[in-house]
């Protein structure tokens, strides 16, 4: 698996020269965690396709190229005005390549409801609330971009929801890449921490600016306490030249719910993983996907559901519309421990081949150790309903209509699952437009 390359040697010198300048702080539990990281990463390196878990994702294009991961951007007020998404209210954090905004940004939910801080700040000002959660639930020991992130980890956001809050405006992160300079690299690390019955939404919207190569690693922790209901969000709508990779770890406490809805519109090659554990009893947890790849973009959704406790309840629905000679993946797996008794899991992937060109690699898998179990998955892959469109075209409709409302249809399913009304308009409208133009 280990991939010698120049971006590998830059990113160890890079942070063993930060460790010398730390001093004494490089002693601390925090930055020994990082280190323990930068060692995983560096036995590792790169993922290739003989491993696994990237066996259709070849990483070869982008570690081939140079990143400056230190890029400033020079993202002003009317480029975030170019990006705004209209009628969105809520807390708004900006980031350009990586790094937190505080001037284009607005929080506007009182502090006894959510404390936001970059993490670099709450690393200082909470380093016993860092220690418990940080590193804990994104496991990197066998993922080199987790450990690389943790290694590097300084900017991106703490959320801390106390108990019994109840967040009423929605918390959007907009990640921007400003490659319109040179080769941009961002690793964005979030921890959002719910208290018991804590209530939130949280969103992350990925955009590039300019025509250069764009590489996000981010990586986000939530955990949730007792009876918390949590709701995430993330959008991609990113260059041909853009590269992320993403982590999404969800820690459930007993009797805590999440949502969470995944859609990818743009990007020149994207991996999402979302880890969900279902660590109490009468948990509930439901995920949506929805992806767009067009020309030669590739999609990679990794899904992981753990049920590690009785009674608990958790259901998949990922659909993707592929053209021209884009690729897809889906790699979903259910983990049922021994002792998660009354366990009732669901998991759906389909897919529509726009083109005889494009590819659609899917992979479902259960694995289950314990008896009282209701689980079930399953994948489709084909072409359009054919039927559907015959009886489109008989009614008037020209093809070319027939076939971009019965695509828009297909759509539907996940995005009517968004629960923030301006974002939900936002997609419906790229959708539109995408399946329009193709």
């Amino acid at each position: 698996m280990t991939l010698n390359t120049d971006l590998k040697a830059q990113l160890i010198a890079e942070f063993q020269a930060t460790e010398d300048r730390l001093n004494g702080a490089s002693r601390t539990p925090f930055f020994q965690r990082k280190k323990e990281a930068l060692l995983t990463f560096e036995k590792l390196g790169f993922p290739t396709i003989r491993h696994e878990e990237w066996k259709y994702s070849n990483v070869k294009g982008l570690i081939n190229q140079g990143f400056d991961f230190h890029a400033p951007g020079q993202v002003t007020a009317a480029d975030v005005d170019a990006l705004q998404i209209p009628n969105l209210e809520g807390n708004v954090l900006y980031f350009v390549n990586g790094v937190f905004q505080p001037e284009l940004s607005v929080v506007i939910s009182p502090e006894n409801q959510l404390l936001i801080l970059n993490f670099a700040q709450a690393a200082k000002q909470f380093p016993e609330l860092i220690e418990q959660h940080f590193a804990k639930y994104a496991d990197y020991s066998d993922n080199a971009f987790t450990a690389l992130n943790t290694a590097f980890a300084q900017h991106g956001v703490f959320i801390h929801v106390p108990d019994g809050a109840m967040v009423e405006m929605p918390v959007i992160l907009r990640f921007i890449s400003d490659a319109r300079v040179q080769n941009v690299a961002s690793q964005p690390r979030n921890l959002i921490v719910l208290g018991h019955r804590a209530d939130v939404k949280v969103a992350e919207s990925f955009r590039t600016l300019g025509n250069n190569a764009a590489f996000t690693n981010i990586v986000t922790e939530v955990i949730l306490g007792e009876e918390a209901h949590f709701e995430y969000y993330k959008v991609q709508d990113e260059s041909d030249k853009a590269y992320h990779i993403g982590t999404t770890h969800i820690q459930h406490g007993r009797a805590s719910q999440s949502y969470s809805v995944t859609v990818s519109i743009n990007g020149g090659f994207i991996r999402n993983n979302l880890n969900l554990v279902l660590d109490g009893e009468r948990c509930d947890a439901h995920m949506y996907g929805l992806y767009l790849p067009n020309e030669r973009q590739h999609v990679d959704n990794h899904t992981l559901v753990v049920h590690a406790q009785p009674n608990c309840e958790s259901s998949e629905l990922y659909k993707g519309i592929l053209y021209d000679k884009s690729t897809g993946v889906f790699n979903g797996k259910i983990f049922v421990k021994q002792d998660a008794q009354k366990t009732n899991a669901y998991q759906s992937c389909r897919n529509v081949l726009a083109s005889p060109d494009a590819s659609m690699n899917t992979k479902p898998q259960l694995e289950i150790y314990a008896d009282d179990v209701k689980c079930s998955h399953g994948t489709t892959t084909g072409q359009l309903n054919e039927e559907a469109m015959f009886y489109l075209q008989s009614r008037g409709i020209p093809k070319d209509k027939a076939r971009a409302l019965l695509m828009q249809a297909f759509a539907q399913d996940v995005i009517e699952k968004m629960r923030i009304p301006a974002m939900k308009q936002y997609l419906e409208g790229l959708i539109v437009e995408k399946i329009g133009e193709i």
